[in-house]
């Protein structure tokens, strides 16, 4: 395999994705990629487990959850970063002057592979294993994906660093939601529902509802906050 080729590649992937003339969408994509504005997301989901859940449960998703996001970051910024030594776009001598970049964000030193990326995809794979709802694993899907595009969009990461952070943190969260799977049937708590109010899982329908909603809703505040950039 010829690694330069694939590096040529994945440079002009980048400066193709990377970056736009609008001021909308720099808005847009610096709200997205904030971890703060997922946070009623994130405040809702906790709501969500709790009401669905025993507090047994409720402990071990959270520590699930947890160490999802603590395994998929430490091995993405302690082990790969350090290890490969591969700049960020922003910071890459070949192509710095080229990228597009918002407000002067150019991110850490090396970039692959993208903590973004890597926490992402671990939750929404835990979560869609957890709770099991078609609409919801493909609003978690697009989250973690746009949340991952916003790095190309701001020139902070290749699309290679993206991918391979994407695929690590699904298979962490893979494994840590078979992990749960495990300790649920070990406890007697997994039980088949066969019910239009609830998911497969024991998740009431209303409550998937609103975790969508709130989802839509915080597209549409970093839609305002892009609007307002672009006035």
């Amino acid at each position: 395999m010829d690694w330069q080729r694939l590096i040529q590649y994945d440079q002009q992937l980048l400066l193709q994705l990377n970056g736009s003339d609008s001021l909308f969408w720099d808005g847009f994509m610096m709200t997205v990629t904030k971890t703060g504005t997922w946070i009623p997301l994130a405040v809702v989901l906790f709501y969500v487990l709790i009401k669905n859940n025993n507090m047994r449960n409720v402990l071990f998703i959270l520590l699930m959850i947890a160490l999802s996001i603590t395994i998929a970051d430490q091995f993405a910024s302690t082990f790969c970063k350090p290890y490969f030594k591969r700049f960020l776009p922003t910071n890459d001598p070949i192509l710095m002057y080229q990228v597009d970049v918002v407000n002067n964000y150019r991110g850490g030193l090396y970039g692959f592979i993208s903590s973004h990326a890597a926490n992402t995809f671990a939750v929404f794979v835990y979560v869609a294993l957890l709770i099991r709802n078609r609409a919801l694993t493909f609003t978690l899907f697009f989250w973690a994906a746009l949340c991952s595009y916003s790095r190309i969009y701001l020139g902070v990461h290749y699309p290679g660093d993206i991918l391979a952070g994407a695929l690590a943190g699904s298979a962490i969260g893979a494994l840590l939601g078979y992990c749960t799977h495990l300790f649920q049937r070990k406890n007697g708590d997994v039980r088949p529902y066969i019910s239009s109010q609830y998911t497969s899982t024991g998740y009431l329908q209303e409550d998937v509802h609103l975790l969508l909603l709130v989802f839509f809703l915080t597209l549409c505040y970093a839609a305002i906050q892009g609007a307002v950039r672009f006035v």
